[in-house]
């Protein structure tokens, strides 16, 4: 144990220096023969587009509901719109790790999926009617968590929420959400389908830019704060001295998808790690093959198999919680706190074994203030 403990210091310590003393774009080691580009290549053609597509079109046909209510305020209606947001939300779990090219240029997650809501500013903006969804202040006053907002908490019941929107300043602040959401997932899969993937595809260097490490950043990066500590961490007080925060979790007007979010966000990071394709269960080139060709093991164990270990280890500890993380945090805060270690174990496998055996540096946009 103490060698393993010292080995993942030396390689943490690797991993930073590496970061911290490349300003340029020059190699900074020794490449390996692994076809960096066939794992690019299947990344960007076989999960990352095909999930943007999806998303795109259940927000098409989010739109096409919204629309649907406005035009006609009934429960049906409102009951559609809910349905679609929620399938949309959950191909949104499955795109939220790409902050790569265009989505990093607009910061598209920002403007997506900043929880808790700030219903204040949501309130304020439907008040004065006018207000700029793009603007960086409108950050927490959009995306998904707005429109949960909007569809489940404007007010205590459903009849409540139907009278809600015989004001038209409601209406057209719901349909500024969608439509914001929709014409912002197109633009970046655009970017993707015309140009970006071109570029993805042929940056097979293993340099502080190249698509690879970029990517790596972005994916592991995510799934320590966007999965581990937003979805789980955050709400369950693991950050703030046994704090609990049951109004920070993801879903919470709604009160019955935390667990359904959760959950399809981690499938998406072990189908991403496995490289399995976003519309069929075929495994192609990926971090796993990577880690696999370099022959990496941890105590005689090889390295792509702890990981995947790990995940279906932390998949059974969310699986256990309420449905509605507010509902497990109020009840029994302590499975929360537990689904969060089986999260973090896997943060070390990701962060500093596998980003050591691939010598990728942590870049400067990846700060960590949990000390893991």
């Amino acid at each position: 144990m103490i060698k393993k403990i010292f080995l993942a210091v030396i390689t943490l310590t690797f991993i930073v220096a590496c970061s911290s003393s490349s300003s340029d774009d020059s190699p900074s080691v020794s490449p390996d023969n692994f076809d960096r580009g066939a794992l690019l290549t299947n990344l960007a053609d076989n999960i990352i587009i095909p999930a943007y597509q999806d998303l795109s079109e259940k927000l098409t046909t989010l739109t096409a509901d919204k629309d649907a209510f406005i035009a006609d305020v009934n429960q049906t209606n409102l009951d559609n719109l809910r349905a679609s947001w929620l399938e949309a939300y959950k191909v949104w779990q499955h795109v939220e790790m790409f902050n790569i090219g265009k989505a990093e240029e607009l910061t598209y997650s920002f403007q997506m999926n900043i929880y808790p809501v700030s219903t204040t500013d949501v309130e304020a903006n439907i008040s004065a009617g006018n207000a700029d969804l793009t603007h960086v202040n409108n950050n927490d006053a959009v995306g998904f968590p707005a429109v949960d907002y909007m569809l489940y908490g404007v007010a205590d019941s459903d009849a409540e929420i139907l009278t809600k929107y015989e004001d038209d300043k409601y209406k057209a602040y719901l349909s500024g959400l969608v439509n914001q959401m929709e014409s912002l997932t197109e633009t970046v899969l655009t970017d993707w389908t015309s140009s970006y993937r071109a570029t993805f595809v042929s940056s097979t260097s293993n340099t502080v830019t190249s698509s690879l490490n970029k990517f790596v950043n972005d994916y592991v990066n995510y799934y320590e704060s966007g999965l581990r500590s937003r979805k789980i961490g955050i709400p369950a007080g693991i950050f703030s001295g046994g704090n609990l925060f049951p109004d920070k979790v993801e879903g919470y007007y709604s009160q019955e998808f935390s667990m359904v979010l959760a959950l399809e966000a981690l499938k998406a990071v072990q189908d991403t790690f496995n490289g399995t394709g976003y519309n069929n269960s075929t495994s192609d080139n990926s971090l796993k093959s990577y880690l696999d060709y370099l022959n990496v093991d941890e105590d005689g164990d090889d390295l792509a198999s702890l990981i995947n270990s790990q995940l279906d280890l932390s998949r059974s500890k969310i699986k256990v919680l309420d449905d509605s993380f507010s509902d497990q945090i109020e009840t029994d805060n302590t499975k929360m706190t537990l689904a969060y270690d089986d999260l973090q174990r896997a943060v070390v496998l990701f962060k500093v074994d596998m980003m050591g055996a691939l010598q990728i540096g942590l870049d400067a946009g990846y700060i960590d203030n949990d000390g893991d």
